[in-house]
């Protein structure tokens, strides 16, 4: 939803509306890498892998890390925001092994 107070200069006006746009890229970005980390869960429940794989975390921190300094970005802000991702996707795995593990035979 853009502002439309037309008090406000016309340069924050047009900054709240890239900001509004990337937000919304965000959210789109985000459903998209959830889908992909769905079918990581299913993938690890149907083989009896781990929920969590601390040495790719691990790995993942460190190219990000590297990632928003060369992109100006607080490394520790990034870093934060994958422990965040991480720690949903981790749950989102838990549920779908304890699913498939709760299936009939026939069912996995």
């Amino acid at each position: 939803m853009a502002d439309t107070d037309p008090d406000l200069p016309d340069e924050l006006l047009a900054l709240r509306g890239s900001i509004d746009n990337l937000d919304a890229a965000i959210v789109h970005i985000m459903a998209e890498r959830f889908k992909f980390t769905k079918r990581v869960g299913e993938l690890k429940a149907a083989h009896g892998l781990p929920a969590a794989d601390p040495e790719r975390e691990r790995r993942q921190i460190t190219r990000l890390r590297a990632l928003a300094d060369q992109a100006d970005l607080d490394p520790e802000f990034a870093e934060k925001l994958l422990n965040f991702i991480v720690s949903e996707v981790v749950q989102h795995h838990l549920r779908i092994a304890d699913n498939h593990n709760h299936a009939a035979p026939g069912q996995r």
